[in-house]
């Protein structure tokens, strides 16, 4: 009895001596990020230094030189560019749309990948719906119309990620099925929950045996115009000029740097943001704070003087945007190489405070990361919750069973400028930057140091002997 009493007592106390040395390494970590602010000088340099980085126009390969000479001047074990084949489209100049008869435009913008009007102003009338399935029961009085998708984000969400994703569907799709019945272009509300005058781009999709039509989004104030004016009974003819077009497809790189594991080199922590970003502001929050908070963490455990047990390797991805080749391309060459990839961690919702982080994976990684609450909690990092990893490393899933965990933000402010004009540096808080590449480097920490739990082919716990 007494032999076993003191077994116990030596395992709290052993326990109680790495919880201390975790949380040593844990607040190191946070003075390093919040006394030397290089997150925000990083992404001061993307931003005024390169700019907006669409996919394939010439500030993206600029971007691409400044991540890969700063990984390198921090001095991991290695640093290069991954080779991939990215979409080229250009946005041309600026989109006119108008009600005919006036002279002022509406605030709107193409829709990425959209095709434009070869040169030409095309007119319709104004049709107004709200869901997508209401043109299955308009059928051929949608023929020859401006189809405007007014559907607004529900306010009652309080997370708005998840109003933005109610509404995806009206921008991802709403072209070719308005196209369907006849439509000539299509106009969708933008995507953000405040009244302003700025228009939200974003990413779109045609069906291939649809015809193609021009598609743009318009600002709240523009949409809630058109929706009042259409109330009145009155059907105004839309103009519509777009100057996009879509080139070849053409080379790119992702930028890709590793510190390898000295115990277990052959699993790897993959951790990513996407370098590309729209052309209407600066790509700040998305996803310049995803890029520079990979950057950030990969130096915070290297001035820490961490040495991984697992290779981490820090992803700057290209083409989220736009197709999100850099996370395809990335899968696609680490199974062709049979590398294990252990997890991955990405930030893609902006540079705000702090909250947590989304985890896809089994229940027993879920609950073993909630383990380290205590550790994390000092720093305000009260969500960790099942959810969504990340669009540039959910590729990785279908080369097998692999957990992934999304940096989450304060999400409140997040739509205001997501694809918008307003996406500045300006509008990006240095504190809540380095905040959140303290966070991530912190889990990265722990998941390298602890590892996750392993499971039978039954999906049941498994002793993780590491």
């Amino acid at each position: 009895m007494k032999i076993f009493s003191l077994v116990i007592v030596l395992f709290l106390t052993l326990c109680s001596y790495a919880q201390n040395i975790d949380s040593i390494r844990i607040r190191a970590i946070y003075d390093e990020a919040l006394s030397s602010l290089r997150s925000y000088q990083y992404l001061k340099q993307l931003c005024k230094g390169v700019g907006h980085r669409l996919t394939a126009s010439p500030n993206s390969y600029k971007a691409v030189d400044w991540g890969y000479e700063l990984m390198q001047s921090l001095q991991p074990d290695t640093v290069y560019k991954q080779e991939i084949i990215v979409p080229h489209w250009v946005r041309g100049e600026k989109s006119i749309i108008k009600i005919k008869g006036q002279t002022k435009p509406m605030h709107a913008t193409a829709l990425g990948m959209s095709v434009g009007t070869d040169g030409k102003t095309i007119e319709g009338e104004l049709l107004i719906v709200h869901q997508l399935k209401q043109l299955d029961t308009l059928g051929s009085l949608v023929k020859d119309k401006i189809v405007l998708y007014n559907r607004a984000l529900n306010p009652r969400f309080i997370n708005t990620g998840n109003a933005y994703g109610a509404c995806f569907d009206q921008r991802w799709w709403g072209a070719s099925n308005a196209a369907k019945y006849g439509a000539k272009g299509v106009l969708v509300r933008s995507l953000t929950l405040r009244e302003d005058s700025f228009p939200h781009s974003g990413g779109m999709r045609y069906v291939d045996s649809i015809k193609k039509i021009p598609a743009a989004a318009i600002s709240i104030k523009d949409a809630k115009k058109l929706g009042q004016i259409y109330q009145t009974g009155k059907r105004p003819i839309i103009s519509m000029k777009m100057n996009c077009i879509n080139k070849p497809d053409t080379i790119h790189y992702n930028v890709i740097a590793e510190i390898k594991g000295n115990k277990f080199p052959d699993e790897i922590i993959t951790i990513g943001g996407h370098l590309d970003s729209w052309d209407l502001g600066e790509g700040a929050h998305d996803d310049g704070a995803g890029s520079v908070h990979t950057i950030e963490a990969m130096r915070l455990l290297l001035q820490t003087g961490y040495r991984p047990q697992r290779t981490l390797r820090f992803v700057l991805f290209m083409n989220e945007e736009n197709g999100n080749n850099g996370g395809k391309f990335y899968a696609k060459y680490a199974k062709e190489k049979g590398e294990n990839h252990y997890c991955a961690i990405e930030s893609d919702r902006g540079g705000f405070t702090p909250r947590g982080f989304t985890i896809d994976g089994p229940k027993n990684h879920i609950k073993h990361i909630q383990q380290w609450s205590e550790l994390l909690s000092p720093y305000d990092i009260n969500v960790l919750k099942e959810g969504w990893g990340g669009v540039d490393i959910k590729p990785l899933k279908d080369n097998g069973p692999i957990t992934l965990i999304g940096y989450l933000p304060d999400n409140q402010r997040y739509f205001d400028h997501h694809h918008a004009a307003s996406d500045i540096l300006e509008n990006v808080h240095p504190r809540e930057l380095e905040l959140g590449a303290a966070s991530i480097a912190s889990l990265l920490y722990l998941i390298d140091k602890y590892g996750l739990p392993a499971q039978n082919l039954k999906g049941e716990n498994k002793i993780d002997l590491h």
